[in-house]
Order: structure tokens, then sequence, then C-alpha cells
């Protein structure tokens, strides 16, 4: 197996069940089910020695040997509201490794409901993490008009409770820009992954995507912006 050391692995999660949208993961997007926009993505890269899909169901299965991707195993478990995503990538990274009898130096995960998140920004994250010598590596994007300096909890009577209150007479433009993680792109050494069981790795950075191609689709509402951005995107 020393022959197999430097592969990289793609791993995209995709469970069936979702308690938000129904069937989210293959719901129709852009003409086609949500979940080819990521595996033709990862495909189109060529940076992967192996994509695997982890799911636990038939129809998303078929859907990815469609695309010529080999499901010999269904997710052993681990499909259920509570589990962590990095538990469910350790998993498929086992079995995958156990059953192609192959070693993987480093793990790509890429969620399924991100299907805005293309090719070349995969490659991009993929080349830096390389370069920096990186034990993780965690997609994020700008908060843009969302300033959580100004951000509050609300009590039943709707009494605020300021969470930065000295910032609340700053202006937007002297704050210092803020970003929020994104679930289109992790990376990580697979050694360092399954020995901490985490992403938050020692040696970890984040990297910036626009906000279009970070969208995390959860609800309805995600799912009609993430349609009319990338209608955008098209248009620019």
């Amino acid at each position: 197996m020393d022959d197999m050391v430097g592969k990289t692995i793609c791993i995209i999660p995709a469970r069936e069940n979702s308690k938000r949208i129904k069937e989210k993961n293959i719901i129709d997007f852009d003409g086609e089910p949500m979940i080819s926009w990521t595996i033709k993505a990862a495909l189109k890269s060529n940076i992967f020695d192996r994509i695997v899909v982890s799911t636990d169901s038939k129809k998303i299965a078929d859907i990815t040997c469609s695309y010529g991707i080999e499901v010999p195993f269904l997710r052993d478990g681990l499909a259920d509201d509570f589990t962590p995503i990095s538990e469910v990538t350790i998993s498929a990274l086992n079995q995958a490794s156990s059953y192609w009898k192959e070693n993987y130096e480093t793990v790509v995960q890429l969620m399924a409901n991100c299907p805005n998140r293309n090719a070349n920004d995969i490659k991009g994250a993929f080349n830096y993490f390389n370069k920096q010598g990186l034990d993780s590596l965690i997609s994020c994007s700008s908060t843009h008009n969302i300033v959580p300096w100004w951000s509050l909890t609300i009590d039943k009577n709707k009494e605020p409770n300021y969470n930065f209150p000295k910032l609340l007479n700053k202006r937007s433009q002297d704050l210092d820009d803020t970003y929020v993680l994104s679930g289109a792109l992790w990376i990580a050494k697979s050694s360092k992954l399954i020995k901490y069981n985490t992403f938050y790795l020692p040696n970890h950075r984040v990297y910036p995507l626009d906000w279009i191609s970070a969208i995390d689709i959860d609800t309805h509402d995600d799912l009609r912006i993430a349609k009319i951005a990338r209608a955008f995107s098209r248009e620019k």
C-alpha cells in the first residue's frame, strides 16, 4: 500500500432524509438533482484519485453511478440529525480505504447542499492547502451587509441584549470585516482528521469563497436565494 501514499479522496456526504426540505440532496436545482452539481464539480476539478458519495439512499447511489462513480457500499449508520459530519466523513474514509485497499493522504469533504461551488473553487482551495502545508482548510465567505458586531438577543419582552454594546455607535465601514463558515469545501490531512476527529485541527486556516459559491442550502429560503444567485452569476 506504500505506492498509494499521496492519494486524494473526495467524500460527498448525502443522507436521504432532511427535516426542512424533503429529499434535499436530490431536489431539482437548475434542472438536475442538487447533488449532481457537486459530483460534476469534483470530476471537473481533476484532482481526486477517488470520489465517494456517502449515502444511505439507493436513489442517491443510482444518481452517483450515472456519473460513472462506483458506490460499492451504503453509509454504515450515521444518518441521523445528531452525528457530526466529520464522523460521517471519517467513516466513509475508512470504508473506502478498506474496500479499495488504498491509503489517502488528503481528504476533501464537499457538502451536496452547496451546488454553486465549482471546480475552480475546489482547485484553488486545494492548491492553497498544499502550498501552505496545512493540516486542514475550511471554506468561509464574507457576511457582507450583515454586521455581526451589531447582533443581539431578544427576551420575551422584546428587551434587547447587545453582544457588542461598545460598537453600536460605530459605522459599519469602520468595523472589521467578518466571515462565516461554509460547508462548501473542507480539506484535511487524513491521518490528522482521524486522530483528532475534527477538521478544526491545530494548523488550520480558512479559505474565503464568494458568497454565491459558499451558499449552504438548508431551508426553502436558502434554495430560492441559491437559484437566484446562480442565475445572476451566469448573467455577469
